[in-house]
């Protein structure tokens, strides 16, 4: 799983450890951190499962000041799904009165392969959090996003080596008016990843979502067909971020950009890990960044033997 690193930040506060073993305060106020509660279960020293872990959190960090919860190894997340934790969380929905924000599975590979987390029904917190403003997912296996309603969510963020058709359907059929970013990892269909380009029409169409000013349709095997797709879509024309990234995209996905509609009214165009050659991206930036777009070609890839489709491969896969 290259690529993927425990978060840093969530809802723009600082990820902080939860020391639940410590038995000792946190110096950080409730409201000044985005806590991460997580369990190891490789570790002979700890037999304290993820329920005792958050229950002490519970019981050391004032709840009702909390902001901002990341959920991170639950115990043995290859066999245990993310259920487990998300009930007990929306168990203490009633001293959880402050919560803005959520991550659920924030996971490296060397705890946990991003394709081997098992994940459940993650719009249950949408249901007992109608306060929440973000909601972000590591993992798509068995992951499912039943069409919701909820009135002021603004991020959503799904990370997967292979996101399900049946997830993107859920997400398209929900009622999200408040939803001012949508960031998708596509990944590949080895992994899960069976949505077609058509299954994104509804997103591209621009009548889903009409508070959307930054979409990302990353880390896709299809990358070049989904940037051909993008290059007429006219929900571009709402954005002010177009994020393309960790995918295949090759030469065909950027002049289908350039041939397409203007992007100059973009504040950035994130094309980071791709397979572009050097005269291609400079022609893409060369056309942009005169209008004060911000394009990132950095980390430009070399296909490598039978990886992938014709050598090319994503960012993150299993």
């Amino acid at each position: 799983m290259s690529g993927v690193d425990h978060l840093h930040e969530l809802f723009g506060l600082p990820a902080v450890d939860f020391q639940h073993a410590s038995g000792e305060a946190p110096v950080q106020a409730a409201d000044a951190a985005a806590w991460r509660i997580s369990v190891d279960p490789y570790d002979d020293d700890s037999e304290m499962t993820w329920e005792e872990a958050f229950k002490a959190f519970l019981d050391t960090v004032d709840p009702a000041g909390v902001r901002a919860l990341i959920v991170g190894q639950w115990g043995e997340a290859y066999e245990v799904k993310s259920s487990y934790a998300i009930d007990l969380i929306i168990a203490a929905a009633d001293r959880l009165t402050s919560l803005e924000a959520v991550f659920i599975g924030d996971m490296t590979s060397e705890e946990n392969e991003i394709s081997w987390i098992e994940q459940s029904d993650v719009t249950a917190l949408l249901n007992a959090f109608p306060g929440l403003l973000e909601l972000g997912v590591r993992g798509g296996t068995d992951l499912v996003f039943s069409p919701s309603k909820h009135e002021r969510l603004r991020l959503l963020t799904i990370e997967t080596g292979g996101l399900p058709v049946d997830v993107i359907r859920g997400i398209l059929d929900s009622e999200l008016p408040a939803l001012e970013r949508l960031d998708l990892w596509l990944g590949v269909s080895a992994y899960g990843g069976d949505a077609d380009v058509a299954d994104l029409a509804p997103l591209l169409s621009g009548t889903r979502f009409p508070r959307l000013t930054h979409l990302g349709l990353r880390n896709s095997e299809v990358q070049n067909e989904i940037a051909a797709a993008v290059a007429s879509a006219p929900v571009v024309a709402q954005l002010r971020v177009l994020d393309l990234s960790n995918g295949t995209m090759g030469d065909e996905g950027a002049a289908a950009l350039l041939d397409g509609q203007p992007l100059t009214h973009l504040e950035k165009l994130d094309l980071y890990h791709h397979f572009m050659t050097e005269p291609m991206e400079r022609r893409i930036v060369q056309a942009l960044e005169p209008h004060g777009v911000r394009v990132d070609v950095s980390e430009r890839e070399t296909p490598w033997g039978n990886r992938g489709i014709d050598g090319r491969y994503t960012s993150v896969s299993e």
